[in-house]
């Protein structure tokens, strides 16, 4: 089978059009402007569950959350590695943190 010119261009423009158009990115919230990612949904767990207890265990999860997670601009390109009702587990396609994987909450990632 012989393909012309114009055929394979179209081809390969599809491809590239299909490609592009499956880009995750991560979202900030609010007045943020970047996105904590987390190592491992299990982590994210625990710093939320501290943080709701309130009072000085609040406090600890907020001061561990700094520590933990690792702040990435939103907008970042992400690719989903798998997801689930609370999140998915993603890894940073470009930009300075290319290569990053972890777990984001899902109003976070589009």
């Amino acid at each position: 089978m012989r393909l012309s010119r114009w055929n394979l261009m179209a081809i390969v423009g599809l491809i590239a059009l299909v490609a592009g158009g499956c880009q995750h990115r991560l979202v900030a919230s609010g007045n943020e402007h970047t996105v904590k990612v987390y190592p491992d949904e299990a982590t994210y767990q625990k710093v939320k569950g501290l943080k709701k207890e309130g009072g000085a265990l609040g406090m600890l999860g907020g001061l561990g959350e700094t520590f933990i997670a690792k702040e990435v601009d939103g907008n970042t390109p992400v690719r989903i590695i798998s997801s689930d009702p609370e999140g998915a587990q993603i890894e940073v396609t470009d930009g300075p943190n290319k290569g990053t994987q972890g777990f984001v909450p899902k109003e976070n990632v589009s």
